[in-house]
This record gives C-alpha cells, structure tokens and sequence, in this order.
C-alpha cells in the first residue's frame, strides 16, 4: 500500500455521504451569496454563482435531471453553461463539431 496522492485522498473523501451533503449545501449558500457579491465591482457575483452552481451539480442528482432537462428544451442556452463550466463532454463535442465540419 503506498502513500496515496491528494487527488487520491479527495477523492476518497468526497465519497462520504455527509461530505457529499456538505458540499451540496455549500453549493447552494454560495448561490443565494452571489447576489451580494454582484453588489460589490467586478465579475466576482458571476464566479460565485458558476461555482456554486458547479457544486450543486456534482453532489445533486435532482440538479442533474433538471440540468438535462434545460438543455434539451434550450440547446444553446445549455451550450454556453457548458462552456462556463468547463464541462469535458462539451469539449468533446465541439471538437468532434470541428472534425464533421471538415
């Protein structure tokens, strides 16, 4: 057994159910925060509100269904919170965009 790596530990950890609630629920404080934080100059209300979004759909089953659900009915909405969010599976689509389009 060697000594596991950060990644590897956080990992771990974030499997545990009450961590998983926790974060959840961090994901939601910092959305209904990132209004105050819009308050003040500066883009800081939208990272706020990106990371805690970003938060509530990976701890959130319910969030995930209604996320789908979004972009199904909103293509193109759903497009660009996919590209705030980094999101691997739209990387994977537009590059497989750019090589039909070839």
């Amino acid at each position: 057994m060697g000594a596991m790596t950060r990644r590897e530990r956080w990992h771990e950890i974030q499997l545990r159910p009450p961590v998983r609630l926790a974060l959840f629920v961090l994901g939601w404080v910092l959305i209904a925060l990132s209004p105050l934080v819009g308050a003040i100059p500066g883009p800081g209300g939208l990272f706020v509100f990106a990371f805690g979004l970003g938060l509530v759909l990976k701890y959130s089953r319910w969030a995930k269904r209604r996320y789908v659900a979004f972009k199904r009915r909103w293509p193109k909405h759903g497009a660009w919170a996919d590209w705030g969010l980094r999101r691997a599976s739209a990387k994977r689509r537009a590059a497989l965009g750019r090589q039909g389009a070839d």
